[in-house]
């Protein structure tokens, strides 16, 4: 056999193997999932030349209606300038140091063995804070996401998920707030 033939043969061997010799994750209704984790936060200001990155934590908990859909609840707190501040007469007042956010809505989750992809859409308050602000600014907004769990255990898993949130009352000014999330969770009652 060629090399290059026999390392393709090796790694489709190794991925059938990953994939099919994987016991089902087995979404059940009523099973909890309360989980933590560390965020990346990019948040667009239109008035601002590049965009605000930073990093926080965020903290999730999701109920199974079914085995396809689960309530969830987020909340998330994040520094997007940390040193944003009013330097000049001249600098916007929308330019907050950090945003935090609750939400509550529903996720559809696609049960693949021990990778469980999902995708949701919650809706929720804002309170950007800090910086240039001349206060806390409250914003009604939606949050649609992504995420990819991989299930260690049958009560312990790992994800990496994706969000983009729109603050529907001040969408001209904050065009964009991205988090991606690194999280890990426990889950019971199934």
């Amino acid at each position: 056999m060629k090399p290059n033939l026999l390392a393709a043969a090796t790694a489709s061997a190794v991925f059938a193997v990953v994939l099919f010799g994987s016991p089902p994750a087995s979404a059940v209704e009523k099973q909890h999932h309360l989980g933590v984790g560390g965020q990346l936060s990019i948040l667009t200001i239109d008035d601002k030349s590049s965009a605000s990155v930073g990093g926080g934590a965020a903290a999730h908990y999701a109920y199974g209606i079914n085995d396809t859909f689960n309530l969830m609840l987020e909340g998330s707190w994040a520094v997007v300038a940390a040193d944003q501040q009013q330097d000049t007469p001249e600098t916007p007042r929308t330019r907050p140091a950090g945003v935090d956010h609750a939400s509550f809505g529903v996720g559809y989750v696609i049960d693949v063995l021990q990778w469980v992809p999902y995708v949701c859409a919650l809706g929720g308050v804002y309170r950007l804070h800090g910086g240039t602000l001349p206060q806390d600014l409250w914003l009604p907004g939606v949050e649609l996401g992504v995420g990819l769990d991989y299930q260690l255990t049958r009560s312990f898993a790992v994800g990496l998920a994706g969000r983009e949130h729109l603050m529907l009352s001040k969408i001209d000014t904050y065009s964009s707030y991205t988090t991606v999330l690194l999280r890990g969770e426990y889950m019971w009652g199934w």
